[in-house]
């Protein structure tokens, strides 16, 4: 039976058996298959991957493997001196697309001022085609999502926290001088601006004027925003973020 050597670096080790993992390790297969369809069946979706080497030599998803390969499989920046076509060039356009589970890091999303889609009763194949078709990319906890084919760009979220998981985003996509608290709805990723306090007077509550100067308005479905304990809350959090930044 052929057989291949692989060698799977940094996180991706996530997505593999415990007995695969930080190793390189030998793979028996049938035929001659494409190399994105074998990196798949042992778990990682082709959305984690940004550079493939066999034999030395880097290959895209379509490479045919052969007996006796030598495949490492990387994740972005973990071989920043090689270059792939892999994944799309959208060198700082960070919209995305969250998937069902995700709705509390949406909203997180949302409150630092990223574009952020959660369609709430949307099935896999509908997202699938917003990311594709939009170029968003796709925040899952389900590793089959991010497997379909139309889908570019995608990342699976670890952490089950969604103060984890933003902090994990933020690494992840290095989205630390991006970071713009209160530029969009939290309910509906409306655009905010910032209007007077006598534009609001109907809409908020007489004890709400009393404490607080500034407002924002959600242009889309006109919601009122100020910064309260959910905002201190944020700014505590980008504080311990960026100190930790590496």
């Amino acid at each position: 039976m052929p057989e291949a050597n692989l060698r799977f670096y940094a996180h991706l080790n996530d997505f593999l058996a415990p007995s695969r993992r930080q190793l390189e390790f030998l793979h028996r297969f049938d035929g001659m298959p494409a190399i994105k369809d074998m990196i798949e069946a042992l778990g990682v979706p082709h959305t984690e991957v940004a550079l493939i080497l066999v034999n030395n030599h880097p290959v895209d998803f379509t490479y045919n493997v052969h007996t006796g390969d030598r495949i490492s499989v990387y994740p972005p920046f973990a071989h920043p001196e090689l270059t792939s076509d892999l994944q799309p060039d959208a060198e700082g356009d960070f919209r995305f697309v969250a998937d069902v589970h995700l709705g509390r890091l949406a909203a997180y999303l949302r409150m630092l001022g990223f574009d952020t889609l959660f369609p709430e009763d949307y099935r896999d194949e509908e997202l699938a085609r917003i990311s594709s078709e939009e170029g968003r990319i796709l925040l899952t906890r389900d590793r089959g999502l991010l497997k379909r084919s139309i889908v570019r760009r995608g990342y699976y979220v670890r952490a089950t926290d969604p103060w984890q998981q933003l902090e994990e985003l933020i690494k992840r996509f290095d989205l630390y001088d991006l970071l713009a608290k209160a530029q969009r709805c939290t309910g509906c990723n409306g655009e905010l601006r910032v209007v007077p306090k006598d534009e609001v007077v109907d809409r908020v509550l007489p004890s709400t004027l009393q404490y607080y100067d500034e407002f924002r308005l959600c242009g889309t479905c006109g919601k009122v925003y100020w910064r309260g304990s959910h905002y201190e809350q944020m700014d505590a959090f980008i504080a311990r973020v960026c100190h930790h930044r590496s």
